[in-house]
């Protein structure tokens, strides 16, 4: 393993912060001066690069320029390294893991996102681990040499998931992210317990960077009692090209002959409405109950069992890299990067 090669990215997030002793406030610092905070970086005998943000990018900033940003420089960097691990703050992070598992067409190697509740230079903080089991996840590789997550993916609190699988869960315990409709693809304990059957093979063809995404997308949680004129104004917004609309339950929705017929003229005028359920765990199927069935005869697509943060990120890519709704569709309702079931 002394070949390996890591590049460590720091686009911003509470790992990289530290207290100004004069305001009390958390701000980035230099991430070369991580090893002061984290000195195990330096015992795992190969080589650890680091690229920073400049600035760093606060995880509720983060937008589809920042997404190409990052996913250009891996495609940069690609035959040089290894395998990533990407230091993200974490409130939109499964957004960022989405849409990267997306752009980053034929991936091969590990991209590893991560990063902790609390700063690294707080004594009892989470990033030490975090970082260094990500580090350790990022160079494995398995007795033919080949890595053995070769896909982008998400490690938090001893345990690395699938990155468009991937939902932020708890925003106060240490253990703030759930794949709850997919396996773990590994557990961190004594040793790191790979679930091999449920990852990603690699591929032998050459990466592809797809680095245009389209935002002319729009979302809205249905509720009861919402009244049709804001699904109605929402679907009118010029430009629109698609909707996600999180449902209930296993994708149903009121049967009122208005709401549905407002859904039915949208989709007659080329616009993309993806079911997907407000339940964590679960999916969506639209034969199940009349009311779901109604969805389906009005043109509405059964996002499954797809979270919402990969929903959006799907759409950009889809909308971005096709432009035929007839071939859009299709690649919704199917895998792309093991998203959906």
């Amino acid at each position: 393993m002394t070949n390996t090669a890591i590049l460590l990215i720091y686009t911003g997030g509470t790992v990289g912060m530290i207290r100004d002793e004069v305001s009390g406030t958390l701000k980035p610092f230099n991430l070369r001066n991580l090893v002061q905070y984290i000195p195990e970086l330096g015992r795992f005998g190969f080589t650890i690069d680091t690229y920073s943000f400049n600035p760093p990018v606060d995880s509720s900033n983060m937008n589809p320029s920042r997404w190409a940003e990052l996913a250009e420089l891996i495609g940069e960097k690609y035959d040089e390294y290894d395998g990533f691990v990407v230091l993200h703050g974490s409130d939109t992070m499964a957004y960022t893991a989405s849409a990267l598992s997306f752009m980053l067409e034929n991936l091969a190697k590990p991209v590893i996102f991560t990063g902790s509740q609390l700063p690294a230079s707080i004594l009892r903080t989470d990033a030490r681990e975090n970082l260094l089991t990500s580090i350790e996840i990022a160079a494995a590789r398995n007795d033919d040499g080949k890595p053995i997550v070769p896909e982008v993916c998400i490690y938090f609190e001893y345990e690395l998931f699938r990155g468009n699988r991937t939902i932020k869960y708890n925003a106060e315990n240490f253990d703030a992210f759930r794949s709850v409709n997919y396996p773990p693809l590994a557990e961190a304990g004594v040793d790191i317990k790979y679930n091999t059957e449920d990852t990603m093979a690699p591929t032998e063809e050459p990466l592809k960077v797809c680095s245009e995404l389209d935002t002319n997308i729009a979302s809205v949680k249905l509720f009861p009692g919402i009244q049709t004129k804001l699904i109605k104004n929402i679907l009118e917004t010029p430009g629109l090209k698609a909707l996600v609309m999180e449902t209930f339950g296993s994708g149903n929705a009121p049967t009122d002959a208005e709401f549905l017929e407002t859904l039915s003229q949208a989709v007659k005028k080329g616009i993309i409405i993806l079911n997907v359920t407000q339940c964590n765990e679960g999916s969506v199927d639209q034969t199940r109950y009349e009311t779901g069935a109604d969805l389906g005869r009005a043109g509405v697509i059964s996002g499954k069992d797809i979270t919402f943060e990969a929903a959006v990120t799907k759409l950009m890519f889809l909308l971005a890299n096709e432009t035929n709704v007839n071939t859009i569709i299709p690649d919704l309702q199917r895998s792309l990067r093991g998203e959906i079931h």
